[in-house]
């Protein structure tokens, strides 16, 4: 049955930005990393549109009015390379961050964003980040932060899934640091209600991330003592997956449900 164009016109519409390309893993569990991001952001009635920007994919710019935010996804590349498809990438997100469209960075998208929008990333000052990591969030964190004023309590710290050897090293002049860890000066960041770096991935389960240790691995990224030591950490705690998917949906679509988190 076709969808009358005006009956879509008038749903939410969103769109990923991946800058990775489908693992094994994920596409035979998963179905692709398209359904990981909209199982956890999307909801009923949305339109969710996947663009792959790792393969050249882009919106064009008569469609970008039609979309009410956008997700930049995590990827192997590095967010200071050249490639033709990151240099075209940080065009398109200057261009969302001038027609102040919601934007939400995960990981490299995090970083991406940073360099898009003047500040510089370069290579982690203490190497590999591999695990499930505990962030603390700054005291004028709702100041910052109001799409957060909704929650009835701000958990002082959040453990999140982190995967990276790269990180944001200045953010742009305008961001503000609403996130840091003990590895990490430059954990979450936000320009405005608009623009949102998150460097660890609210999107990953720990499934996914033993499968990326292992590829990891396989490649010679990390070595095999490292590995293990970051799977047996991980074995100890959760990350607060439902935190982070609250704070992403309340940034994206600006919802104005009551929340209970208690203090951490």
């Amino acid at each position: 049955m076709k969808i009358d164009d005006d009956v879509v016109d008038q749903k939410r519409k969103y769109a990923l930005l991946l800058a990775a390309r489908d693992s094994d893993y994920v596409r035979m569990k998963y179905g692709g990393y398209f359904n990981v991001f909209v199982g956890v952001f999307g909801s009923e009635g949305e339109v969710w549109d996947l663009f792959r920007v790792v393969d050249g994919e882009f919106p064009e710019d008569e469609e970008l009015n039609k979309y009410d935010g956008f997700i930049v996804s995590g990827s192997p590349y590095d967010a200071y390379g050249d490639d033709i498809w990151i240099l075209r990438l940080c065009l398109l997100l200057r261009t969302l961050d001038f027609m102040k469209k919601k934007v939400i960075g995960v990981c490299f998208g995090h970083q991406v964003l940073c360099r898009a929008l003047g500040g510089h990333v370069g290579k982690a000052l203490g190497g590999w980040e591999v695990g499930i990591k505990q962030v603390t969030f700054v005291d004028d964190f709702l100041q910052y932060c109001p799409f957060m004023q909704d929650f009835h309590h701000i958990p002082h710290h959040a453990s999140i899934i982190e995967c990276h050897q790269d990180e944001v090293w200045e953010p742009p002049i305008d961001a503000k640091v609403i996130a840091y860890s003990e590895k990490t000066a430059v954990e979450a960041f936000c320009i405005d209600d608009h623009i949102l770096g998150i460097q660890g991935h609210p999107e990953y389960t720990k499934d996914i991330l033993d499968n990326l240790i292992g590829r990891l691995v396989d490649n010679n990224s990390i070595d095999m003592d490292f590995a293990e030591e970051a799977r047996k950490k991980m074995e100890l705690v959760e990350p607060d997956r439902k935190f982070w998917e609250e704070m992403c949906r309340n940034f994206l679509k600006g919802r104005k449900e009551r929340h209970s988190l208690l203090l951490c």
